[in-house]
């Protein structure tokens, strides 16, 4: 704890008024970015597949980017959409 907290620290001065902007961004500074997105694009693609499977790829991917893994149960859950009926055929009588 103590090494975080002198990486937290590091270059601030207490009594200065912006402190706090600056340990923000040595905090900011310490997250793994590119890993984290990278995760957050996966889970999202793996949900719309899932989705698109059960044929609603937009709610498969809106459950993967809202709860990442465990979303894709619920996009597994999605329940099929049914075959689209088929369209009438033009009538030219009734003009």
């Amino acid at each position: 704890m103590d090494e975080l907290f002198a990486r937290m620290m590091h270059g601030v001065n207490p009594d200065d008024p912006g402190a706090f902007m600056h340990i923000f961004a040595n905090l900011m500074a310490m997250v793994p970015w590119f890993w984290l997105t990278v995760s957050s694009l996966a889970f999202v693609a793996v949900g719309g597949w899932i989705g698109h499977r059960r044929g609603q790829a937009w709610l498969g991917a809106v459950w993967g980017a809202t709860l990442g893994p465990i979303g894709w149960w619920f996009a597994w859950r999605i329940k099929p959409l049914p075959p689209p009926l088929p369209r009438p055929a033009y009538d030219r009588r009734k003009e």
